[in-house]
């Protein structure tokens, strides 16, 4: 019975049907029927094999280790590029703006299916990079040609507040390879665009292979935010307390310092501290848990949250990039999030909110004269949104780079839905010491 059971799974029909259903369910999902040019391809594989399709094989020949290993290596690079490009891919977090929901160190997945994988703008890259080659400086990973459309597949929902999202950073089209950790248009505002072209060399990525950043999404399309005093409101109401939100804080002591051993207990690291001993103050980002604990130790005289009130040169690094707009991180808005098919007057007050979108994310040919604004090359006085679009911020209130810098997410620029941890390692300490076995297989909320 077993061996009959045996025979009928090595059956070349059998195995021809398995193949075809699976390609035609992708095909469908995919929703280019063009692809179903491919079932001969198939048929012949498995049925007729009148074209060796596996060229670097003989049929007939028994596989030599060579042979075996090469067939293992191409069929484990085929699986991982398409479980990366539509399912699920591994993602690290670089940088602090998320803690302490997120912590420097943890390596997590991130669901491709929960909003939908979207196909590549760039099909033609070498495997498993993001932009740039390996043991290469700036050399592109990536083929420009040929460029795909955006387009996204269904996926099991849609992005909800307060989820955890990771993205293309919307600024990450222009970028100066010397100093890729900056964007281009913040240094270009700051030294001007001739002192940039200058001094850097400048390039283009496509969507697809620009940088990857988290964030938390705290506003969906037509919703309207405010920062008051560094509170996030979301339609006229506080968010909700979800995450481990934190800010920066000033603590003064009474001239003792504070035992380091305790900051380790709370998850605080080494390089978030900063401490004046002439004064015996610190400086250190806290969640409202580590305050009241802080309150608690009998040296600490006083402790106070950082306010930024410089609303007046803070334009070139504050979205919307103009001094009409007296915003900073701690006092923000009121901002509506744009929504598809919603039209809003567009007059030229309050054209630097949405100047980048109808330029840029919908490629439109955006031009001012006297004071009269033309989309396309004809006046125009509103205009009619093609995208939904996303405000995002990090966690750590007072150290992430986010959407109060740099704007909307536009959804072509989303990536997919960070899922859970699944190995979290302290740059702090060494091995073992610096495995975080409580944050291992952690669902992220």
């Amino acid at each position: 019975m077993f061996q009959k059971v045996k025979d009928f799974l090595k059956n070349k029909y059998f195995r021809f049907a398995v193949a075809v259903t699976i390609f035609i369910l992708w095909v469908i999902w995919i929703g280019n029927y063009w692809l179903l040019l491919g079932l001969p391809i198939i048929f012949d594989h498995y049925i007729t094999q009148k074209v060796n399709w596996t060229f670097w094989k003989k049929r007939g020949q028994k596989k030599s280790v060579l042979i075996e290993w090469v067939d293992a290596i191409i069929f484990a690079v085929v699986a991982a590029t398409l479980i990366r490009m539509f399912f699920i891919e591994a993602y690290t977090i670089p940088t602090s703006s998320m803690e302490k929901s997120l912590l420097v160190g943890d390596y997590l997945f991130v669901s491709k299916v929960a909003y939908g994988p979207k196909l590549p703008n760039t099909p033609i890259s070498f495997p498993f990079v993001h932009h740039t080659l390996p043991f290469t400086k700036y050399t592109k990973s990536f083929i420009e040609w040929p460029r795909w459309p955006y387009k996204r597949l269904k996926g099991f929902g849609h992005i909800k507040r307060n989820d955890v999202v990771v993205f293309n950073f919307p600024e990450g089209d222009t970028v100066c390879l010397q100093d890729q950790n900056s964007s281009y248009y913040t240094l270009a505002r700051i030294y001007g665009r001739d002192y940039i072209r200058q001094n850097f060399d400048v390039i283009y990525r496509p969507v697809d292979k620009r940088e990857n950043y988290i964030k938390r999404c705290v506003a969906i399309p037509g919703d309207t935010i405010q920062v008051i005093h560094g509170v996030l409101y979301v339609n006229g109401k506080e968010q909700e307390k979800i995450g481990k939100r934190q800010y920066n804080y000033t603590i003064k002591t009474n001239g003792s310092t504070i035992n380091p051993l305790r900051l380790q207990e709370m998850g605080i690291a080494k390089s978030d501290v900063n401490y004046n001993p002439q004064e015996s103050v610190y400086t250190m980002p806290l969640t409202e848990e580590m305050v009241e604990r802080f309150k608690s130790f009998s040296n600490i005289v006083e402790i106070t949250r950082n306010e930024n009130l410089d609303t007046m040169v803070m334009w070139k690094l504050i979205f919307p990039h103009d001094p009409r707009f007296a915003w900073n991180e701690d006092n923000f808005g009121p901002l509506w999030i744009p929504k598809k098919g919603t039209t809003v007057k567009l007059t030229t007050e309050n054209l630097p909110i949405y100047r980048r979108i109808i330029d840029v994310y919908e490629n439109n040919d955006l031009k001012v004269e006297n004071d009269t604004i033309f989309i396309n090359g004809k006046p125009a006085d509103s205009y009619t949104f093609k995208m939904d679009y996303y405000f995002m911020m990090g966690d750590n209130r007072h150290n992430s780079a986010d959407s109060r810098f740099w704007g909307f997410v536009p959804e072509d620029h989303v990536v997919g839905k960070a899922s859970f941890i699944w190995l979290s390692l302290d740059k702090e300490r060494s091995f073992p010491a610096n495995i975080r076995f409580n944050r291992m297989l952690k669902i992220i909320r």
